[in-house]
């Protein structure tokens, strides 16, 4: 790694090089983290400046010490954030509605971003989603969450993993009969790559739920 007499710059640095390596070494939450003498011989840099990038993330709840064992990779979905704001930002009724506007945002911008991919709305995935909503018990946060996944944006899914904290019911439930129906077309409707009928049905799976009509 290139040398830097800004420590800012450095730290910046160390953090891109560590999650190129968790990416590399398929390392998944909970998996163990290279000793800070390894890191420091693989990203050529001092122990010292390892160590401090490591308690920085580590304060941020992204990775964790534990004595005798090493350091392991957190998971990002439980990451302070979510804590802080709940405790300092989400406690006026304006803020918790713009959350669930934002993941909502998200959720249109997958479906956005299936529609206009013939790559991605041609998979076979969808028939088989369509197949599981008419067959079994789903829960409306795995189909959202695999709609994102499916979208590519890797970005958007683990903002919209940090507002879902705050969704809490009714995306817990699971599709009711209703919801379903709407469903089967909706994904016919991301498949025909038809972004409009899918958005318009996506708000009136919305409606349903947020009226508790289902």
């Amino acid at each position: 790694m290139n040398s830097t007499n800004n420590p800012k710059k450095m730290f910046v640095e160390i953090v891109k090089q560590l999650r190129q390596l968790i990416a590399e070494e398929n390392i998944t939450v909970g998996g163990k983290l290279p000793s800070e003498r390894e890191l420091a011989e693989r990203l050529q840099v001092g122990r010292s400046t390892v160590r401090e990038a490591l308690r920085s993330l580590e304060l941020l709840g992204l990775i964790e010490t534990r004595r005798g064992e090493g350091t392991f990779l957190s998971d990002y979905r439980k990451h302070r954030l979510v804590e802080l704001l709940s405790t300092f930002i989400l406690t006026e009724a304006q803020s918790k509605e713009d959350v669930h506007t934002t993941r909502q945002a998200l959720e249109k911008d997958a479906i956005h971003t299936i529609c206009m991919s013939e790559r991605l709305n041609a998979l076979h995935i969808w028939d088989a989603f369509k197949e599981k909503i008419i067959e079994e018990e789903i829960i409306r946060e795995d189909i959202i969450r695999e709609i994102i996944i499916i979208s590519d944006n890797r970005l958007s899914l683990k903002i919209w993993f940090l507002l879902k904290q705050f969704a809490g019911e009714p995306y817990q439930e699971n599709l009711k009969l209703e919801e379903k129906s709407v469903w089967i077309l909706l994904l016919t409707a991301i498949q025909s790559g038809e972004e409009q009928q899918a958005i318009s049905l996506y708000n009136e799976w919305l409606l349903l739920i947020n009226r508790g009509d289902v």
